[in-house]
Order: C-alpha cells, then structure tokens, then sequence
C-alpha cells in the first residue's frame, strides 16, 4: 500500500494503522493518486486547531477521506505533540479505511501493546470506570466487548498499583532451554537435544550474575515482592539444577516480602514429581502447566511431544506436590484447530480447575516454522469465535480478566488476556503489563525495565539472548548491573 505523509513524519503511526485495516499489505513510501491503493495523510495547523486528513484510493476507482483534530493547547512539549498528533493520524486514517472497506474491527482505531492504560489514563484523571469505557468505545469505535476487558483490567492495575511502594521491585530469571521449539515460538531458547552441554556452564555464569544484582538490590534496599523464573521452560533443568539454582537465589536475595514465586513448567513433558517438590520447597508457590491446545491433532501440529493426556497427568502430580496455584496457558488461532476445537479445549481446561488461564491469540512472528513454512491457519473470523467463547466461559464459571496485552501480526488483530479466579490473579503479569516498578532480570534473553513511576520514565537494559553468548558475555553482563544503580540513584531516589 502506498503511504504519502505531508506535514509530518508519523510513519510508525500509519504503518500501525495500515497493519490494523489492510493487514496483508506493507508499506511503499510515495505519492497517492486514484488507480492505486494507498492513503494521503497530512497535517495542517491552524489558529485553534491542527488537523489530521486522510484521503484513500481504493485501487478501484473509489476516493474516501476521514479527519481528526486537537486542539493546538494541548499540544505542549514534543513528546506530548507528538503522541497526540500521531493520534490523530491514526484516527483520520482509521475513518477514511472504514469507510473504504466497511471494516470495524473489535479494537476500533486502537494500536499498540497496553490499550487498558487509556482507561487507566481515564480513571486517573477522575472519570468514572463506565464513563472511561464509554468515551473509549465513543473516541476509539472500540467494541463493548473489547472496552470492558480495558476497564476490568484497569480497574485491577489500578488496584495493584495503590499497593505498592517506592522500593518494591521484581526478579525474572530466564531459562533459555526447552525439550523441543514449538512451531509459533519466537522466543529464544535452545532445544536441549542441540544444546544439553551448555546448560551447566549456564548455571554456572548465572549464578555469578545472581552475585551482582543482589549486591545492587541489597545496596540500593530494594524490595523484592514478586519472583518469576520464565524462559524457555525451566523445568527442562533436572530436579538438582533446580533445587541449586533455586536454593542460590533464596540465599542472595532477601525473599522475606516476596508475594508471589512463579515457575513456568510450562511443557508437561518436563513435569515430574521430583521436580515439583523442589519447586515447592524452594518457595513457589504458583507455576504454569500449558497445553496450548487439547487436542492431539494441533499438538502435533505446533510441534509438541506430549499429548492431552500428559497434561492431565502433569496437573495430577503438580496438586500432589502441593502447588495450589496452577496457571494453564492456552492459543487461540493454532494450525489444524477451528472453533469447535478450542471450545473442546476450553471445556477440558476447565474440568482441571486451573485457578487461573491465560488465553493467548497466536502471533505471526518472523522466524518461527509456521511463518517460514506458509502453514495454514484458522482466519480471524475463527479466531474471534474462539475468543468469544473462551471470553464468555470463563466468566460464566468464576473467572475474571486482570492483565491484557496486544502484540503485533496476531491473527485477525486480537488480544492476550489472564484471567483469574478471585484472590489469584498474577502479580508478576500485572507489574510488567502496567509498567507499575522496577523488573530487574537475570539470564539468558533478560531485560530488565527500570520504571521510575512518579516521573513516568522507563530504562532497560538487555542481556544477551542466546546461552552460549550470555556465557562468553558474563563479565559484560555483570558490568551491565552498575546502570540499575545509576537509575535509581538520579530518577528514583
């Protein structure tokens, strides 16, 4: 689709748009004109008002034109002209491809990874939680289903928000091994058949990480509240890696105020008793078992090795090592599923009594072995009745939504979303969705997001992605540790 901006250069603003209403197309920087598909947006500033216009070409002979506007008070200091005028972009662009295609997608003219934090921006200002919803639905053409996931989950953060204190901070340790990669993945980890002689030096270099952050976390006082150690699939370590790795971290950090201690087991083919024990000894008291589908057919599909049956032995023994808080992830939109299918996965996850289910819409990300492959996959349509009904389900049966997010390439444009039993909802996922404190990571592929919440600024620092070059990187890691301290000191503190 050919792209003309004149009077700005908003070009994230309208790739977004183009992504949300012409999702097969990319975008060719050039002039608009009848006889092709592209769009004309162009700002002009007046006395009162700036101005945001959209003029579409369909390709067919079809001319279409949308407009939005801000009043030019508002607009002070760059950042906040830009955030508005991108805005604005966006919403002229939005109109004008509506019209266009006769397209109203369920998020409307929203973009972007947190579109709770406008109700959140809303509610903080003063308004009421129903009027926020419906200024969202009113400003954005965000459906009423989509609108009330924002205010619930707003309304959660919110709440999570007024519990926290200056100092309070949390850990994640990531774990960049796994038994196999899944087809839809596109995180980093190193399946363990190709890569089982590195995770020992691994430890190793991580356990010299634990060293320097838990010198600056103990220098600095901080307050570790929430633990989370993700990857990968942690429980791909044997039962003694993990009583070791585990038992380093209980001795370096203080633990003594920690709410919530999550271990993703994600893969049941990595579950064992032994493991789980070591997990609950060690203080988790939350861990992830997740089938992604129950259906074999898809398992086999996305990659996986287990079957439906291993996942309900693996929630079996995980209630027989005593964990009481069980999260199951489940992916709406994998290859060879349809409605019918995630209904009958729905139905079978709740019959395990999971105390909370995050259900994730499949993203289409680079790199992974159904984007390089062209594997067939449901279309949105499909995947918005799954979502329906996972939506409806779990309300119906004592679920509530408590942290939303969306990501880029998600089949048909749609959300993740956790949803909880009351009294468990994830800490961990709502202080890194909201952005609330301080994520200080460790291992392979972590970043840490340093947030100074009274001045709305955030600073991350990345570690090395894959195992072998976090062990030749250690030192530099380390040496890494000394910008926390830094941010705290001059933004914080």
């Amino acid at each position: 689709m050919i792209l003309e901006l004149v009077g700005s250069d908003y070009k994230y603003a309208a790739e977004q748009m183009m992504l949300t209403m012409y999702p097969g197309e990319k975008p060719v920087y050039g002039r608009a004109e009848a006889g092709t598909l592209s769009v004309r947006l162009a700002l002009r500033e007046g006395k009162v008002y700036t101005t945001a216009s959209a003029v579409l070409y369909d390709g067919a002979g079809g001319r279409y034109t949308g407009y939005s506007r801000a009043r030019n008070l508002e607009l002070t200091g760059k950042l906040e002209r830009d955030r508005i005028l991108q805005r604005c972009i966006k919403m002229a662009f939005y109109k004008a491809a509506s019209e266009a295609t006769g397209k109203t997608p369920d998020w409307g003219a929203l973009t972007g990874i947190r579109p709770g934090k406008i109700v959140t921006g809303f509610i903080e200002a003063g308004m009421s939680a129903d009027r926020a919803v419906s200024r969202l639905k009113r400003e954005f053409f965000v459906s009423e289903e989509r609108a009330q996931l924002c205010k619930d989950t707003a309304i959660m953060g919110l709440r999570t928000k007024n519990s926290l204190k200056e100092r309070d901070i949390a850990l994640y340790i990531g774990i960049p091994f796994c038994p196999t990669r899944c087809a839809y993945c596109s995180f980093v980890s190193n399946s363990v058949e190709k890569s089982v002689k590195l995770i020992e030096p691994f430890l190793e270099s991580l356990s010299l990480e634990i060293d320097a952050l838990s010198k600056v976390v103990s220098d600095l006082g901080l307050n570790v509240i929430s633990v989370y150690m993700g990857g990968g699939t942690p429980t791909t370590l044997s039962a003694e890696q993990l009583d070791r790795l585990m038992g380093k971290l209980n001795d370096s950090f203080d633990l003594e105020n920690v709410r919530e201690y999550t271990v993703e087991a994600g893969r049941p083919d990595t579950i064992t008793f032994e493991k789980l024990a070591v997990l609950k000894k060690r203080g988790a008291d939350r861990i992830s078992v997740n089938p992604q589908s129950m259906r074999d057919e898809v398992l086999t599909a996305i990659g996986r090795r287990h079957t439906s049956g291993d996942v309900v032995k693996a929630m079996e023994i995980a209630r027989e090592a005593g964990i009481e808080h069980i999260n199951m992830d489940l992916i709406a939109g994998l290859p060879a599923d349809s409605p019918e299918g995630f209904k009958y996965t729905v139905d079978k996850v709740l019959a395990l009594c999971p105390e909370s289910i995050t259900i994730h819409t499949l993203s289409l990300k680079k790199g992974t072995k159904i984007t390089l492959e062209g594997t067939e996959i449901p279309g949105g349509e499909a995947v918005r009745a799954m979502l329906d009904y996972g939506a409806k389900t779990l309300r119906n049966t004592g679920y509530a939504p408590y942290y939303l997010y969306r990501q880029k390439y998600t089949s048909g444009g749609f959300e993740n979303v956790g949803w909880a039993k009351k009294g468990y909802e994830s800490l961990y996922n709502i202080l890194i969705m909201e952005e609330l404190c301080s994520i200080l990571s460790m291992g392979g592929g972590g970043s840490t997001k340093l947030v100074a919440a009274g001045k709305g600024k955030i600073q991350r620092i990345f570690n090395p992605k894959y195992p072998y070059e976090y062990i030749e990187g250690i030192e530099k890691v380390i040496r890494g540790k000394s910008g926390i301290r830094e941010f705290y000191e001059t933004e914080v503190f």
